[in-house]
């Protein structure tokens, strides 16, 4: 099978690597790629979100299977135009879709099918969103009802700190969804879906924050780990019974039937697990430590979501934990100067139980420099947190590059979780 990837972060890099050993692949494209898939795939030179460019190239190279990784090009009808011309794209189509694309939209299908989440109001004039957090006081959550690249939430801890964001976001989107802010650990629950049924990819734990001790302005991530401390695997299948298979009927009971992966950011609170927002895709880092511990064949998988045959499909895990450490560029999440030579990269990538995943890489000549933002994820897994987080730093600590910034608490509550 002749399979194109689209993307070009380290989620991409992390696919490329669980495809390529798969015995059904026959050759790997990704597009756009970075100089680490180009170690596995032959990288192609399109946008990931040049829609017409991607279907034009998986027709006339007879691809047989597009895994999309970011959300723009499936809210911009990926899917769709793909199977207009009969090529499985694992992925929703632009209507399905929707569940990332639109909070309000996610808000009404949590409603429709009973599926725990925060409560909420949607706004459309600025002066009634104001009179709503006057009423509702804080710490209060602010949403952009669209694609906002990350910058479309604001957990705001004052009134104060509420009205401007509505100030802000109203700059930009028509709609708001603001909601009641919940409180516990943040867990991202991973399934594929087929329409009809789900399976379980696992769970992760992201770290937003930049720095240790969850300090700082918000990141698109910088590390994450798997399993997540707290979330074992039956309350993670009691969670795909929850939150993912209710969604699934209700889209279909809609004529959408969601095809592809869906994220459940969940928080899990005092009262029990609550639904903090759908993506239809896969997350990154969290890419970066479920597929060092899938032990199934991960394109043989993604295959049987897209020609309807889940249900026979069982997906195993290896008995060992991942932890993720992202290594940033000078600045993140602010402005970055690319540019700078990455030293140590092949001894890291050498050491046991290590695999490091690009994402803001560029080649300059033949050197290897940080192009910006989220430069690489470096990945060490173990039997448990500890000897992953010790892999990973071990690998974090050989790697250079001038005024990277990366935290050096992933994972560290899952160590105070087994000690107790």
């Amino acid at each position: 099978m002749r399979v194109l990837i689209v993307g070009s972060g380290g989620r991409e890099h992390a696919l490329a690597w669980a495809v390529s050993s798969s015995p059904l692949l026959a050759k790997l494209y990704v597009a756009p790629g970075n100089p680490g898939t180009a170690s596995l795939a032959e990288n192609v030179a399109i946008g990931a979100s040049d829609v017409p460019a991607l279907v034009d190239f998986a027709r006339t190279q007879g691809i047989g299977l597009v895994i999309p990784g970011p959300e723009a090009p499936l809210v911009a009808g990926l899917a769709d135009a793909l199977a207009a011309h009969g090529i499985a794209c694992c992925g929703p189509s632009a209507a399905a879709a929707a569940l990332e694309g639109s909070k309000a939209f996610a808000k009404e299908i949590c409603d429709a099918a009973g599926i725990p989440t925060a409560a909420w109001e949607r706004f459309t004039e600025r002066d009634a969103a104001l009179d709503f957090i006057a009423r509702r006081g804080a710490p209060i959550v602010i949403k952009a009802d669209g694609l906002a690249a990350g910058k479309g939430v604001v957990v705001a801890q004052t009134e104060a700190e509420a009205r401007q964001a509505v100030y802000d976001l109203m700059q930009h989107h028509d709609t708001l969804v603001i909601e009641e802010h919940l409180t516990g650990e943040e867990v991202s629950l991973f399934a594929l879906c087929d329409g009809t049924d789900a399976v379980l990819l696992g769970a992760a734990q992201d770290h937003k924050r930049i720095f240790d001790g969850d300090q700082g302005p918000n990141t698109g991530g910088m590390g994450a780990i798997s399993p997540p401390p707290g979330f074992p695997v039956a309350a993670q299948r009691a969670a795909l019974d929850s939150f993912v298979l209710p969604a699934m009927r209700e889209m279909a009971a809609r004529g959408m039937p969601f095809r592809g992966v869906l994220f459940a950011g969940l928080m899990l609170t005092e009262s029990g697990p609550r639904l903090i927002e759908y993506n239809v895709r896969l997350g990154d880092p969290e890419t970066q430590v479920l597929l060092p511990r899938l032990a199934t064949d991960l394109l043989a998988t993604l295959c049987a979501a897209t020609n309807g045959t889940l249900a026979d499909a069982n997906t195993t895990w290896l008995d060992v934990t991942c932890v993720a450490v992202v290594m940033a560029a000078a600045g993140y999440p602010g402005p970055t100067q690319p540019g700078t030579p990455i030293t140590g990269l092949a001894a890291a990538a050498s050491l046991p139980h290590v695999a490091i995943f690009h994402a803001g890489t560029d080649l300059r000549g033949d050197t290897l420099v940080a192009s910006g933002g989220r430069v690489l994820t470096v990945c060490g897994t173990g039997p448990n947190a500890a000897a992953a987080r010790d892999a990973a730093y071990r690998a974090v600590d050989d790697v250079g590059f001038p005024g990277n910034r990366h935290r050096r608490d992933i994972g560290a509550r899952a160590l105070k979780e087994t000690s107790v």
